[in-house]
């Protein structure tokens, strides 16, 4: 081939090349396969990882326990309005002249302390009316009353029952004795019968278990405190004979 011939030659092939990729396009190369190669090439960037912003955190955050309000102290319980308060000391003491009083009794008459001038008397307080000690208690009394009457002793049982318990109680057990109502506490207190007492770890107001042997001159011939029931109206009966 001449020398003008490899030139034109050159001169078409050029002029085609350049007008096959003109300029702003890819060429078609690229389009087949070579941008994923080198995709692949490419090595992934590293993701970096952001924290969220602290407000972010705020939010998704459990909110804290509030502390527990303190419980307020508590207040003393208001005093009992159904019992008395414990009475005063009387100074009732052996030597001492014995209370008047003047009660009604079971049946509807009245007992008063001149009703027993110039003879012995006895006075047992209980609690309360048909309870298991007091049952006993007043059914000893009356077995034994004909030995009491020997020695010129009178002997009265006394609580805070009204009179319609006390009659129920004394046609129950068959009682013979005279059995007095002090629903207002009027010889109870006078007695220094009424206070306080204690059953099962509780404390509470009431009458405990008292025994009076008065002579003939109107004065205390002696006190049993906090009676105990199981032989008690033997003792009693024995210390009225010694007078």
């Amino acid at each position: 081939m001449s020398k003008k011939m490899r030139k034109k030659s050159s001169k078409i092939e050029s002029g085609t090349a350049v007008r096959a990729a003109p300029a702003g396009r890819a060429r078609p190369s690229q389009k087949a396969g070579g941008s994923s190669a080198s995709a692949a090439r490419k090595k992934p960037r590293a993701q970096t990882v952001t924290s969220p912003p602290e407000s972010l955190h705020q939010g998704t955050q459990k909110p804290l326990k509030a502390a527990p309000a303190q419980k307020p102290p508590t207040k003393a319980r208001p005093p009992r309005t159904d019992t008395k308060a414990p009475p005063r000391s009387t100074g009732l003491a052996e030597g001492s002249r014995v209370p008047a009083f003047d009660l009604p009794r079971d049946g509807g008459a009245r007992v008063s302390l001149s009703d027993f001038a110039g003879q012995k008397l006895v006075i047992f307080f209980y609690p309360r009316a048909d309870t298991p000690g007091c049952t006993r208690e007043a059914m000893d009394f009356t077995r034994l009353e004909k030995e009491f009457a020997r020695c010129q002793t009178a002997v009265l049982g006394v609580s805070a029952d009204p009179v319609k318990a006390q009659e129920s109680f004394r046609t129950k057990h068959k009682l013979s004795i005279p059995l007095i109502s002090d629903e207002k506490h009027e010889m109870l207190d006078a007695y220094g019968v009424w206070g306080e007492k204690s059953m099962y770890g509780k404390t509470f107001l009431g009458i405990v278990r008292t025994t009076v042997l008065v002579k003939e001159d109107g004065r205390i011939a002696r006190i049993w405190h906090r009676v105990k029931v199981d032989g008690h109206a033997e003792d009693v009966l024995a210390a009225a004979r010694r007078l």
